[in-house]
């Protein structure tokens, strides 16, 4: 279960919430000011919780801004990109000279390193994101022209990216440590994507990562049916083999040792539910898309180190995982 912070002014005095959130706000996102349109009354939630070095915060406040002074910015200690993603309300980011206005279905990037300004006008639902900055620059996205510009999450990998942010939020706390730092990546490469889709530079390795996203997304949708095969995936994609194989060119993993692991991580997960606890193994295997049990056994085992029923029996299986690669 991935750690967690979680910080509420219900707990607070109502004549000390406003104090106490702006210290909070300035601690956690490392050197805000805030303010809260003068309002006398206010209430607050934060949950965060990490993926790898990807930090999601989910807020909840009543109307209120912040502001990264140039001075604030210079003595930051970590520099991150940070996206805003409403779920209700809305949020304007200012910075560079530029403004975007974002709701629920868009989101806006900003980068921590230089000053900016965000007004939220209303009651907000939103979820922050923050992705290390050395981390994004290494993958050559060019972020000057980027920050505060609206990205929109209603179609294609700017969606993918969006809903793959939220969903990784909500089911942190059912992830382990390695499939939580997986999530990250993923994270982060579809932000990549989605930027560099914005600034128009397509190009052949974004053209490949695309392909690579889309074969991820047919597996997890078809992975428990155990037709599911190369030849299938290309039919449904429409491309040939050669370019499946080319999209996991350079990675530890085939395309088939991809979905094997997949599916060996499924049926890990089967056997650390407690609903699960009385299915036999065979079923669960079966559920996630084996069909040879000889060969599940073998597979699971390179996996796990253990048999399946040796790894049912740990008291810590809820705990124990097959690393994410």
């Amino acid at each position: 279960m991935a750690a967690s912070i979680v910080l509420s002014t219900d707990d607070v005095a109502p004549r000390d919430r406003a104090p106490a959130w702006r210290e909070w706000i300035f601690s956690h996102f490392g050197g805000l000011e805030s303010d809260l349109y003068g309002d006398a009354g206010f209430d607050g939630h934060m949950a965060a919780s990490r993926a790898g070095d990807v930090i999601l915060t989910k807020l909840e406040a009543n109307r209120h801004r912040v502001l990264r002074s140039p001075h604030l910015a210079r003595t930051s200690d970590t520099a991150y990109l940070k996206i805003v993603a409403p779920w209700q309300g809305s949020a304007a980011v200012e910075q560079q000279g530029r403004q975007a206005c974002v709701r629920n279905g868009g989101w806006v990037i900003y980068d921590t390193t230089g000053s900016y300004a965000i007004a939220n006008p209303e009651r907000v639902e939103h979820l922050i994101v923050m992705l290390p900055k050395d981390q994004m620059a290494e993958r050559g996205v060019r972020l000057g022209e980027l920050m505060a510009r609206r990205v929109g999450g209603g179609s294609g990998i700017s969606r993918v990216a969006l809903e793959t942010m939220r969903c990784t939020y909500q089911e942190l706390p059912n992830m382990s440590p390695d499939a939580a730092r997986g999530a990250g990546e993923l994270i982060m490469q579809l932000v990549r994507l989605s930027l560099l889709e914005l600034a128009g530079q397509e190009t052949a390795i974004t053209q490949r990562a695309a392909l690579k996203d889309r074969i991820r997304d047919h597996v997890a949708r078809h992975l428990r049916d155990p037709e599911l095969s190369i030849d299938g995936i290309a039919r449904a994609l429409n491309c040939s083999r050669r370019h499946l194989y080319n999209a996991f060119a350079g990675d530890d993993d085939t395309l088939a040792s991809y979905i094997q692991r997949q599916r060996i991580q499924a049926c890990v997960r089967e056997l650390c539910h407690p609903a699960s606890a009385n299915r036999p193994i065979t079923e669960i295997a079966l559920s996630c898309g084996f069909s040879n049990l000889s060969h599940f056994s073998r597979v699971f085992r390179e996996h796990t180190q253990m048999s399946p029923s040796e790894f049912r029996q740990q008291p810590a299986a809820a705990g124990l995982g097959v690393p994410s690669g």
